[in-house]
């Protein structure tokens, strides 16, 4: 049975009374958990002595607040997902306990949080980074679990744990695909039948594109309307949309 905590107090009581000895793996989230999500619980709970997921739809990373309002809430279905895997508590907390300052302070970075996703979504990162060092806080995890999906983010977030000497592990977990390609997604749900047939084109264009370039004009010829398609070191990132709905994805090139 999997405990599920309302408040960062009653967390970190139920966290002193397992032992500091024993590992945490803690795998944050904003719910509408797939499997994705489910492989970074099968990871930490083969990695640790404890499992803890949050679920908290973070409002200070939206820079679009009708994206906000449409977000997936599936919170019966991701408890039966958590204790299938078993994970031991459950962290799903309101913003008032996540924001008891109404968000007046917030942790920033200023190079790498600029470009890409960055350049799309002011203050997007700043949420991200700010919720994320508070979930970090209030847990103490030993390690905190991320997908490559969301590249910049693991990135960010681990160079925030190194720059603040945060007693942790960031591990990184590779990108969950359908058997068409397409990145495992929350977001996914939100497409059309006809949306859901071309979204895995992304991955195709970025994968066997010779260039960036070739890349993006291939998808705004499919009909995607492309935010970036960008090659930074050795990999390979881009944002485009369908409809209304936003994918990113990247891959090693």
């Amino acid at each position: 049975m999997t405990l599920v905590l309302r408040k960062s107090q009653d967390f970190k009581i139920w966290r002193k009374q397992q032992g500091q000895s024993k590992t945490l793996g803690f795998v944050p989230t904003m719910g509408a958990l797939h499997s994705g999500h489910e492989e970074l619980l099968k990871r930490a709970r083969r990695e640790n002595d404890l499992v803890a997921l949050s679920i908290f739809v973070n409002p200070t990373q939206f820079n679009n607040a009708s994206d906000l309002d449409k977000y997936p809430m599936t919170f019966e279905a991701d408890l039966a997902m958590a204790e299938k895997n078993n994970v031991d508590v459950i962290f799903f907390p309101e913003y008032i306990e996540m924001y008891p300052d109404n968000y007046r302070y917030k942790v920033s970075e200023n190079a790498y949080s600029n470009i890409l996703d960055g350049a799309h979504r002011p203050g997007h990162f700043d949420g991200v980074l700010s919720v994320v060092m508070k979930l970090f806080n209030i847990t103490s995890p030993s390690r905190a679990y991320f997908g490559e999906k969301d590249y910049q983010q693991l990135s960010l977030i681990k160079g925030m744990a190194e720059s603040f000497f945060m007693d942790l592990e960031i591990i990184p977990v590779a990108t969950v695909r359908e058997e068409d390609g397409l990145a495992k997604s929350s977001r996914n749900v939100r497409l059309s039948e006809s949306e859901r047939q071309k979204a895995p084109h992304i991955f195709k264009a970025i994968k066997n594109s010779e260039s960036a370039e070739e890349a993006a004009k291939i998808l705004i010829e499919d009909g995607f309307k492309v935010d970036y398609v960008t090659d930074i070191e050795n990999r390979r990132f881009v944002a485009a949309y369908l409809g209304e709905v936003r994918l990113i994805d990247n891959v090693e090139i």
